[in-house]
């Protein structure tokens, strides 16, 4: 990853609330008291350094999140994504990072089109463009960039939006593991991750109280949420003995409207915070 503070545009799609599967499945299928619905909404997230450990060469973080969501289960999902950070290792030594992505799901989970760009210090590093779809016994992804290339990945895996409906109705439900292949687009287009989700407790109203742009939205008073946590393991170097290390992991609050608040991004060796600064919630529009 170099000094590319992220380099893949679902690490946090999962974690914004579009953003974060077992099987593909249509909506008939869900066995709810209450439909998922996803509040289409603005989100702006200020960075900075948490904390860092050991081995750590960064002393400062600075950046900012600009996160647009709409759409609805009738007709799909969009989300414009901007993150703009930077990182200081000392000395003088600052590296810029701007990604860039435009995601869009279907409603039914089974279609996905990505396109991502990511600048270094204003310098066009990595660009993907490309589409994935459902199919019975495999996900075929058609990739233009970086450079054109069909893959089957397994039927199983997760697009980003689903991936957060599905720990949505385990949050629900009282469950507290999700354990299951994500596939996001990100970083070559070619990777799928093996992600772990932990869920804690359902949170009281006046429990965990922050001074950020969620504490005063009437719209998200009454909603339930949860402490959630994933880890993104790289499938492609899986290893078959011994304890895997996470490439990185997300921490957040999740309202079951799909809204997240107080980010914890973990790259192992730094850990980088998001403070909720900046939320317009929209109406989402009905099925016709």
């Amino acid at each position: 990853m170099a000094f590319v503070f992220v380099s893949r545009n679902a690490v946090l799609n999962a974690v914004l609330g579009v953003t974060l599967i077992l099987a593909v499945r249509t909506p008939a299928v869900r066995a709810q008291e209450r439909p998922i619905v996803l509040a289409p909404h603005r989100a702006v997230y200020d960075l900075a350094l948490g904390r860092t450990r050991t081995n750590s060469q960064i002393v400062a973080v600075r950046g900012r999140i600009l996160y647009d969501f709409n759409g609805s289960a009738c007709e799909g999902y969009s989300l414009q994504f901007r993150q703009v950070s930077e990182l200081d290792s000392g000395e003088g030594k600052v590296s810029t990072s701007d990604l860039r992505s435009t995601t869009w799901e279907g409603g039914d989970a089974k279609s996905f089109k990505f396109s991502s760009e990511n600048f270094i210090n204003q310098n066009l590093v990595d660009t993907v463009d490309g589409h994935a779809e459902h199919g019975t016994r495999a996900t075929a992804v058609s990739l233009v960039k970086p450079k054109e290339l069909a893959l089957d990945l397994d039927a199983g895996v997760v697009f980003p939006t689903e991936h957060m409906v599905r720990v949505i109705e385990a949050a629900r439900a009282g469950k507290t593991i999700l354990d299951f292949p994500v596939y996001d687009g990100s970083d070559s287009g070619d990777k799928v991750y093996n992600t772990l989700t932990v869920i804690g407790h359902k949170l009281a109203p006046d429990e965990r109280k922050h001074a950020d742009a969620a504490s005063d939205e009437p719209k998200l008073a009454a909603l339930a949420r949860w402490a959630v946590t994933i880890s993104y393991f790289d499938k492609s170097k899986q290893s078959k003995a011994g304890e895997e290390t996470p490439v990185y992991s997300i921490g957040f609050e999740l309202f079951e409207n799909g809204i997240s608040r107080a980010l914890t991004l973990d790259y192992n060796d730094f850990v980088v915070t998001g403070k909720l600064t900046s939320l317009e919630v929209r109406e989402p529009k009905p099925c016709r």
